[in-house]
């Protein structure tokens, strides 16, 4: 099939309804690209398109104005891709990625540390951040089991919250 514009083989077919008739383009790459707007990409992988087609209808190019200015990375672009740019995104995007954060580790947005096994063996004691730590996954963990009435473990959580505590 030949080129609606030129004698070129046509190699995009574009099909609109306007008021209810049916209109077919049948275009070359270059004509696409200056009549429709389209860019000139031979071969384009179909996962492409149905990501840049899904990208832009639904609605997850918000905030598309907000660009870092070190990397120029968007907030859309870190949700497609997982990636930072610098280390400045952080407190660009802090507002969008707390939620992000709390959703992945348990409402926590702050690293607290882990404290070496070692450490624990050569002192003897707990340090006293691990035991703040450790006494909120704990009460956390006895609210759960209350809710789901597992009576017995809740028992035992509380016993564990007592002698921490004590």
């Amino acid at each position: 099939m030949k080129c609606d514009n030129c004698s070129k083989p046509a190699t995009v077919h574009l099909t609109e309804i306007r008021s209810g008739k049916k209109i077919e383009k049948h275009l070359c790459e270059q004509c696409a690209a200056a009549s429709e707007g389209l860019p000139v990409k031979a071969h384009t992988p179909i996962n492409e398109l149905l990501t840049n087609f899904v990208m832009a209808h639904s609605g997850l190019q918000k905030e598309m104005g907000t660009t870092c200015e070190h990397c120029g990375i968007t907030w859309a672009e870190f949700r497609q891709h997982g990636l930072f740019g610098c280390e400045h995104d952080y407190d660009l995007f802090e507002k969008d990625l707390t939620p992000l954060l709390q959703r992945a580790h348990e409402a926590a947005t702050h690293h607290t540390g882990k404290v070496p096994t070692r450490a624990v063996a050569s002192t003897g004691s707990v340090p006293k951040k691990r035991k703040t730590i450790d006494m909120s996954k704990l009460k956390k963990e006895l609210q759960r089991a209350v809710e789901n009435e597992d009576y017995e473990r809740a028992a035992q959580l509380r016993d564990a919250i007592k002698e921490a505590e004590g």
